[in-house]
């Protein structure tokens, strides 16, 4: 199963990242936790341990991937205790397309490639 921690829903994956995610089984989606700028490390380590029950609660360890894509400090702390478990995460890879708006917005397109393992050495 692929937990989808993103704010990218499933739903709206391209059909080239669908048919890369089947290799893991179903995908459930899991919103990505806003986080604020003020937050401190605690709080980012009591979001940790809220999305890992989360997770856990979703499935099997043994049958879990974790595609997470987010705030890097909640990201880093919530892949280093599924890493812990044993539970392989992921991210998605893409080429991003740029264009200037008119008004000085950037139109940004992503157009996946494919998943990466995260690995953790430390």
């Amino acid at each position: 199963m692929l937990i989808n921690l993103s704010n990218h829903p499933y739903s709206l994956w391209s059909d080239r990242q669908k048919l890369a995610a089947a290799v893991y089984g179903s995908t459930l989606d899991l919103p990505f936790p806003s986080v604020i700028p003020e937050a401190s490390e605690e709080d980012i380590e009591r979001l940790a341990d809220l999305y890992l029950e989360r997770v856990l609660n979703m499935g099997e360890i043994e049958a879990l991937t974790v595609h997470i894509m987010g705030e890097q400090t909640l990201c880093f702390a919530l892949i280093s205790r599924l890493h812990r478990l044993g539970i392989t995460c992921i991210a998605s890879c893409a080429t991003r397309d740029v264009t200037m708006q008119h008004d000085g917005h950037k139109l940004v397109n992503f157009n996946f490639i494919r998943f990466r393992k995260y690995i953790i050495t430390i």
